[in-house]
C-alpha cells in the first residue's frame, strides 16, 4: 500500500519543516516538497496540519493479572484505542509470579499479545533472584529482543524486589546490555502505613494517597539510583510523580549518572483532590501507584520535562471497571491499582504543554516519541519522520478539538480520569505500518497486525 501525505509540516525531535512524505509498505521512502506518487496512492491532506512520528508509550499494563483480576483492555482493545489517539507503539511488561520461569512468563504475555493492532514490545519484570532467573535473561535480551528489566520496589509480599535481587538483576543487566527500569516506592513502608491506617479506621480510598506519600517514592528512587551508581549501569525511573524524586533524578544527572525519568499524562493534571471525592466510585477509579499529587508536584513534573531531567511520557495504562475497583470498597489496600489513558496522552500532553507554551512541537514529539525510541534501543526505526523508518505517523490538527468521556472512548472500563476535560491538538490520521488505521474519528484497527519490536542490546559505551 503506498500513501502520500501532502502539504503538512514535519516535526521531528530536532527541527520542522515543510514536506510531503510517501510510504510504500511498511516504511517511509520519500520526504520532500511536492513529490510524486503513483496514482493509486492514498492521499492524505495534511495542510495546516503536522506530520509527526506514531508516539511511543513506554508504560501500558494490557491484559494484566492483577489484585485477584485482570484488567478490562486486552491487548487488541488497549492499542486500537492507542491508535485512536496517536500511539503506535506500547512498551508493556511480562510481570512472572515469584518463582514462575522468566521465559514461561514472557511467551505467555507473546501469545496474548498476538492480538495487537498496534506495535508493542515488553519490559520483562524480575520479580526474585536465582541461577535459573540470571540465564533466562540472558536468553531474554540475545534470542528474544529483550533490552529492559523492570523492578517493582513495591508491592511487599506479592512482586516486590528486594535490594538483593536490585543488585543482582542490575549487575547481570549491565553485563547483557540491558537498562535496568524501577517501579520507585519503598514497599516496607507502603505496607506499614497501609496496616496504621486500617487500625485507625480510615479505610475509603482517601487513605490511598496518605498510604504513599512523597517521601516513599523519593527513598526509594534514591536507593535505586544509588545502587545503579555504584555498579555503574543506567537506570530509568518509571512514573515519577513527584518534586523529590524528580530532584533525586537531577542531582544524579548533574554529576555524570545515566538516568532517565518518565512523566505520565495523568500525574501532569491531575491533582489529589480526586481521592476526597464524596462519589467514592469516582475516587477509587483514581486510585494507582504511586498516587495523583499536589499541584505543587505537577508544576515540578513540567519543570523536568521542559528542562531535560523527564524523558518520556506515559500513562500506565491499566484499566478496571467500576465493578472490580469495587473489590476494595471496605479496605482500600484491596482496590485494583490502576488507571486508562493510552488513547488521551498525545492529546493531554500537547493541550497542556504544547497550547500553553512549555514544549515546543518538536520537544513534544521527543517527549512522546524519540526519547523513548532512543533509550530503549529503537531508533531510528521508531520515533522519527525519515526516510528507512517504520510508517508509523501521525497526522495532527493543532486546531482540532475533542472533549475526553468514557461515553466516547475506544479503550475499555467505563471509567476515564480525563473526564470532561476539552483537549485542543488531536490526531485528525494515524499510520501504522504504512495503513490508514484511524481517520477523522474513524477506528480502522484491525486484530493482529502489530508486529513485536525486537529491541537490540546496548554496546558496553552506553552502559
Amino acid at each position: 500500500m503506498t500513501t502520500i501525505i501532502r502539504g503538512g509540516t514535519v516535526v521531528n525531535a530536532d527541527r520542522a519543516f515543510r514536506a510531503d512524505v510517501l510510504t510504500d509498505g511498511d516504511k517511509i521512502v520519500a520526504i520532500g516538497e511536492k513529490l510524486d506518487a503513483p496514482a493509486n496512492a492514498t492521499v492524505i491532506d495534511a495542510s495546516g496540519q503536522y506530520v509527526m512520528p506514531g508516539g511511543i508509550d513506554t508504560h501500558t499494563h494490557m491484559q494484566l493479572p492483577f489484585m485477584g483480576t485482570v484488567t478490562a483492555d486486552d491487548f487488541f482493545t488497549g492499542t486500537a484505542a492507542g491508535l485512536a489517539g496517536g500511539t503506535t507503539t506500547i512498551m508493556d511488561f511480562v510481570i512472572p509470579n515469584p518463582q514462575q520461569s522468566l521465559l514461561e512468563a514472557y511467551h505467555t504475555w507473546r501469545g496474548w499479545a498476538a492480538k495487537s493492532a498496534g506495535d508493542y514490545t515488553f519490559h520483562v519484570a524480575v520479580t526474585w533472584w536465582s541461577d535459573k532467573v540470571h540465564e533466562e535473561m540472558g536468553t531474554l535480551v540475545r534470542d528474544h529482543g529483550v533490552n529492559s528489566f523492570k523492578h517493582f520496589m513495591a508491592y511487599k509480599n506479592a512482586i516486590m524486589a528486594d535490594d538483593e535481587t536490585l543488585v543482582r538483576s542490575f549487575t547481570r543487566a549491565l553485563e547483557l546490555g540491558a537498562i535496568p527500569t524501577v517501579h520507585a516506592e519503598n514497599g516496607e513502608l507502603v505496607f506499614q502505613l497501609q496496616q496504621d491506617l486500617l487500625k485507625k479506621g480510615i479505610t475509603g480510598p482517601s487513605a490511598h494517597p496518605l498510604s504513599r506519600p512523597p517521601e516513599v517514592e523519593a527513598e526509594a528512587a534514591n536507593r535505586a539510583i544509588a545502587i545503579a551508581n555504584v555498579l555503574g549501569t543506567p537506570v530509568y525511573i518509571v512514573h515519577v510523580s513527584c518534586a523529590e524524586s524528580l530532584d533525586a533524578i537531577a542531582r544524579a544527572r548533574a554529576k555524570g549518572q545515566r538516568v532517565y525519568g518518565e512523566a505520565l499524562a495523568g500525574h501532569l493534571v491531575i491533582d489529589d483532590s480526586v481521592y476526597q471525592s464524596a462519589d467514592l466510585e469516582f475516587a477509587r477509579g483514581h486510585v494507582m501507584s504511586p498516587p495523583f499529587r499536589s499541584k505543587h508536584h505537577q508544576a515540578a513534573l513540567w519543570q523536568g520535562l521542559r528542562g531535560g531531567n523527564l524523558h518520556t511520557t506515559a500513562t500506565d495504562h491499566c484499566t478496571f471497571c467500576a465493578e472490580q475497583k469495587a473489590a476494595g470498597q471496605d479496605d482500600f489496600t484491596k482496590i485494583p491499582n490502576g488507571c486508562g489513558g493510552v488513547e488521551d496522552r498525545m492529546s493531554v500532553v500537547w493541550d497542556a504543554g504544547v497550547n500553553s507554551g512549555m514544549l515546543t512541537p518538536s520537544e513534544f514529539v521527543r517527549v512522546t516519541s524519540a526519547n523513548a525510541a532512543q533509550i530503549f534501543n529503537m531508533y531510528p526505526r521508531k520515533g522519527v519522520v525519515a526516510v528507512g523508518a517504520d510508517a508509523d505517523l501521525v497526522v495532527w490538527d493543532p486546531e482540532g478539538t475533542r472533549t475526553i468521556s468514557a461515553k466516547t472512548q475506544f479503550a475499555k472500563g467505563g471509567f476515564n480520569v480525563f473526564e470532561g476535560r476539552t483537549v485542543k491538538g488531536i490526531p485528525s490520521h494515524t499510520l501504522h505500518a504504512g495503513n490508514v488505521v484511524f481517520a477523522r474519528g474513524e477506528l480502522r484497527a484491525v486484530a493482529g497486525a502489530g508486529r513485536h519490536v525486537d529491541r537490540p542490546a546496548f554496546t558496553k559505551t552506553h552502559a
